[in-house]
C-alpha cells in the first residue's frame, strides 16, 4: 500500500470550473529579454490590477536550469540535478512570501516542472511523472469549506485523468496536513468516473502525509514545496516561452505552430548573428515525414546527439545497443549570418576501443533559426526543422 500512496505525493493540480472565477486569472505575456552575462533574462508582464511584474533574478536562475530537463527530472543528468538543487537552496534562502499557507497566491492551480525521486519513490509515481507526455497538476484550495490538495496526472485531452484527492488542514504558516481519501480516473470516453482501487480508510496513517512550501514568489508564479517522504517539487503557475515550447513537443500537440509562435516572439530582439554554439546537443524533436534508412538518418543528423566544437569539427553519435554506437564525423563552416555548411564524410561503428568504417557522406546547410545555452531550433537535411536541447551544461564554453 506505501507504493500506492507516493501518487499522492506528486506535484499535480486541476482546478475545478466552479473555482476559477473566484481566483484572480494571471493573463500573462513573456518576452525575452537581453541577454546579459551569458543569462536570458524575461520580463513577465501580468494584468493584474495593472500590476507588472517579473521573475527575480534567483528565479530566473532556477527556470534556467531546468530547461531541457526531461521527465521532470527523470532523466537529469548528475550536473543538471546539481544546477537545480544549487538554485532551489538559493530560492529558498531569499525572501518570498513569509507564510506561504496564509497566502492567497497559493491557491489554485499549479504544474509540476521538476521532482526529485528519492528512494522511497514508488513504480507508480516514477511511471507518471517521469513521462513528459502525461501533463501533471497540483490543485490547493485552502480557504473553502472544503479544504483540500489534490494530485492529477492528465494523460492526454483524448483519454482523460486521473485525480487523487486529499482532506487539508494548515499547521502553520509552511505547512499543510493531508489525508487522502478519493481517487478515481475520468475517462473522455466513460460517461462516469471510475474509482482508483486504493482503500484509503483502511490505509490509516499510511494516508497522511504534510506538505512543505518553502518558497512562494511574491508574484504568486512559482512555488517550491518538500513533502513527507523527502521529495522535492517545483511547481510554476504560468510557464515562459521555451518551457510551453518544451511541453507542446513532449505532448506533440501543434508542435510546428508553437515553435513559429515562438520564433516570432523572439524576433524583435534576435541576434542577426546566431552562433553554432559548442557542446553536445541532443535532439528532441524534428519535422522528418519520410523515413530513409536507420544508417542514412543517424548520417543526416536526424537522431542522436550533436557534439559541436569551436574548432569547426562537428560529430552525430547515436547509441545503437549495448555500448554499440555510430558515429559521423565531419567539418562546419560558417556561410552567412546565421547558416554552415556542412560536410560529414567519416562513419564508424563504434564499440569500446574498436571501430568499424562506414562509407558515407552527406552534404548540407544549417540554418539557425534561434539559439541560446540550452535550445537550438534549426534546419538542416533536406530542410527539415529541428528542436534540440543542450544536454552538457547550460553554460556556454569558451
Amino acid at each position: 500500500m506505501t507504493t500506492i500512496m507516493e501518487i499522492g505525493n506528486l506535484g499535480v493540480g486541476f482546478r475545478p470550473q466552479i473555482a476559477i472565477n473566484s481566483i484572480r486569472k494571471w493573463r500573462c505575456k513573456q518576452f525575452l529579454g537581453q541577454k546579459m552575462q551569458n543569462k536570458k533574462r524575461f520580463l513577465l508582464v501580468c494584468s493584474v490590477a495593472s500590476k507588472v511584474c517579473s521573475f527575480s533574478e534567483e528565479e530566473n536562475g532556477l527556470i534556467e536550469a531546468l530547461i531541457g530537463i526531461q521527465g521532470r527530472g527523470r532523466a537529469a543528468s548528475p550536473q543538471q540535478l546539481q544546477e537545480v538543487e544549487h538554485a532551489v537552496k538559493v530560492l529558498e534562502g531569499s525572501e518570498g512570501v513569509s507564510e506561504p499557507t496564509s497566502s492567497s497566491l497559493i491557491e489554485g492551480r499549479w504544474q509540476l516542472m521538476f521532482t526529485t525521486r528519492p528512494g522511497s519513490a514508488s513504480p507508480i509515481q516514477r511511471t507518471f511523472v517521469g513521462v513528459d507526455s502525461f501533463s501533471v497538476f497540483q490543485e490547493v484550495f485552502l480557504r473553502t469549506n472544503d479544504q483540500r490538495v489534490s494530485n492529477i496526472v492528465k494523460f492526454s485531452e483524448a483519454i482523460g485523468e486521473l485525480k487523487v484527492e486529499a482532506l487539508a488542514t494548515i499547521k502553520d504558516g509552511k505547512r499543510i496536513l493531508f489525508q487522502f481519501d478519493r481517487a478515481a480516473f475520468s475517462f473522455k470516453f466513460l460517461p462516469f468516473k471510475v474509482p482508483y482501487p486504493v482503500p484509503f480508510r483502511l490505509l490509516g496513517d499510511e494516508a497522511k502525509g504534510w506538505l512543505d512550501t518553502t518558497y512562494l514568489s511574491p508574484s504568486g508564479n512559482l512555488r517550491i514545496s518538500r513533502g513527507n517522504k523527502g521529495t522535492t517539487f517545483v511547481l510554476q503557475r504560468e510557464t515562459e516561452p521555451r518551457q510551453k515550447l518544451l511541453s507542446s513537443i513532449s505532448t506533440g500537440t501543434r508542435v510546428e505552430k508553437a515553435i513559429e509562435e515562438f520564433i516570432s516572439l523572439n524576433q524583435n530582439v534576435a541576434n542577426p548573428e546566431l552562433e553554432l554554439l559548442e557542446g553536445e546537443w541532443q535532439m528532441i524533436w524534428s519535422s522528418q515525414v519520410e523515413t530513409d534508412s536507420w544508417l542514412e538518418n543517424a548520417g543526416n543528423g536526424l537522431m542522436g546527439n550533436q557534439i559541436v566544437k569551436p574548432d569547426g569539427q562537428l560529430k552525430f553519435l547515436v547509441g545503437i545497443l549495448f555500448g554499440i554506437r555510430f558515429s559521423m564525423t565531419g567539418k562546419y563552416e560558417k556561410s552567412g549570418s546565421n547558416t554552415y555548411d556542412v560536410i560529414m564524410d567519416d562513419g564508424a561503428i563504434l564499440a569500446g576501443m574498436y571501430g568499424i568504417p562506414v562509407e558515407m557522406e552527406s552534404k548540407f546547410t544549417i540554418e539557425i533559426l534561434y539559439t541560446d545555452d540550452k535550445i537550438r531550433i534549426s534546419r538542416g537535411y533536406n530542410k527539415i526543422l529541428f528542436v534540440h536541447v543542450r544536454v552538457d551544461g547550460s553554460k556556454k564554453k569558451s
